[in-house]
């Protein structure tokens, strides 16, 4: 009971006696005397839930120190801001397209290389003409006429005469052409790719990238500077292909029943409404008492708390406080009072209900004992006046019992469940009246012995 005082108020005044009084109260009157203290708490003052009775915008606006600002408007509905530069940050995913990736001189053919490979004079129905992946050991395939030729690890010239002097076998006077159309380090370079915690990106063969921090101009510029320690004059193209960094949430009130914390990135589009439809509305916990906590830039100067005024927002299609959603924000969905304080009721009254209905099974339990002195319940509640009439020693009396339990009419066996207690104490000091039903016992036992051996019972 100390530690319901101190959950319901500290203060030492009239409520403080309200609470010790419930240490006084039967069980049954536990949830009435917890409404009548929160209604003395609510006149006095105090706090129940550590936060105002209502958790009003104005409030959270007082508690953050930070007065409105009339001259900063934010952002809303129908007059939205584009953001900022992107920055990147891990997690984004960056999407980048290798434009021109040519290696330095001396150059030399590694397998996966695509070489240009033009031939005049060949056979006529096999022709050369196209482009020819070096495979993996340094040999170009020319096709079944012609058989295959190294060319790993030659310059250019290098294999053009190679691939003459190939030919030379088969044909005449061949005249080659031979080009790089593209370089294997430009696969490494292109595609989707992730900034790890460390913030850079891995480019393969040709090392890791630092782009964290960067604007993607930046990023392209940082690129393009360490691809030219490999490649001449290297040109990529840099864009974001998954905005993970950016986000914004959605913190919605329990109630007492947990809170929940739901994250969406931001695309510079979002508003409130957008917000709330990304988690399917208000919930039965919620109450309509929403504002966007809003932090400040790198921690300097005031946090921003935005009133939201969502009926106005979903049932007159205000925009005033539909307000742009920037990265950082938390949309903040207050719980409905009433709901809170019905779960603290019943977080209170919990223990208490667990702790009288284990008193209560006890009670029963010793009565059950009491009225069976030998641990052994043999009717389960049909045995009082067979009991009472022949004696708990008398094997009749379980004769009688079996009947009422197999053959009798269920609305007696109903009716003596539901009042064998009470006539068993009734006849208790009657014997003339145990006499008249124990004739009558006696009738339904010696009916019952005689068909027994019927029923298959030895």
């Amino acid at each position: 009971m100390a530690r319901i005082e101190t959950l319901f108020c500290r203060k030492k005044n009239r409520t403080g006696e309200a609470v010790r009084t419930l240490r006084n109260l039967s069980y049954g009157r536990v949830a009435h005397a917890l409404a009548l203290v929160a209604l003395l708490l609510q006149a006095t003052g105090c706090n129940i839930y550590g936060r105002p009775q209502r958790a009003t915008t104005q409030q959270v606006m007082i508690d953050a120190e930070c007065p409105p600002e009339p001259g900063r408007m934010p952002a809303k509905e129908l007059a939205k801001v584009t953001l900022p530069a992107y920055v990147i940050e891990p997690p984004d995913i960056l999407l980048i397209d290798a434009l021109r990736v040519v290696p330095k001189p001396p150059f030399k053919i590694q397998s996966f290389d695509t070489l240009q490979v033009i031939v005049e004079g060949t056979l006529l129905e096999q022709p050369i003409n196209g482009l020819y992946v070096v495979e993996p050991g340094g040999m170009l395939d020319l096709g079944p006429s012609y058989g295959k030729v190294f060319v790993g690890n030659l310059s250019l010239e290098e294999a053009q005469d190679a691939v003459f002097k190939h030919l030379k076998r088969v044909l005449k006077e061949p005249q080659v052409s031979l080009t790089l159309a593209q370089a294997a380090g430009q696969q490494q370079i292109a595609g989707e790719h992730l900034v790890g915690p460390d913030g850079t990106i891995n480019l393969g063969t040709y090392g890791s990238v630092y782009v964290t921090g960067l604007t993607l101009e930046e990023a392209k510029a940082a690129i393009e500077k360490h691809l030219s320690q490999f490649l001449d004059a290297p040109l990529v193209s840099v864009d974001v292909f998954a905005y993970n960094s950016k986000v914004y949430y959605v913190v919605t009130e329990g109630a007492g029943f947990g809170d929940n914390i739901a994250r969406f990135p931001v695309t510079g589009n979002e508003t409130v409404l957008d917000a709330v439809s990304q988690i399917n509305g208000l919930s039965r916990l919620s109450s309509k008492d929403i504002w966007i906590a809003r932090p400040a830039p790198s921690g300097v100067g005031c946090d921003q708390v935005l009133p939201v005024d969502i009926d106005a927002i979903m049932k007159g299609g205000s925009t005033a406080t539909n307000y742009q959603i920037l990265p950082g924000d938390r949309v903040f969905i207050a719980q409905d009072q009433w709901v809170a304080f019905d779960s603290i009721v019943g977080k209170v009254t919990a223990p208490f209900e667990r702790i009288f209905g284990f008193t209560l099974l006890g009670t029963s339990l010793v009565q059950q004992i009491n009225r069976f002195p030998y641990g052994f319940n043999p009717n389960f509640g049909f045995c009082w006046v067979a009991r009472e009439v022949y004696g708990e020693h008398n094997p009749q009396w379980l004769l009688f019992r079996a009947w009422l339990l197999t053959d009798a009419p269920s609305w007696m066996r109903d009716s003596y469940g539901a009042y064998g207690e009470d006539i068993a104490a009734w006849i208790h000091d009657k014997p003339v009246v145990k006499a008249a039903i124990k004739g009558l016992m006696d009738q339904v036992v010696g009916q019952y012995e005689a068909s027994m051996p019927k029923a298959g019972i030895n």
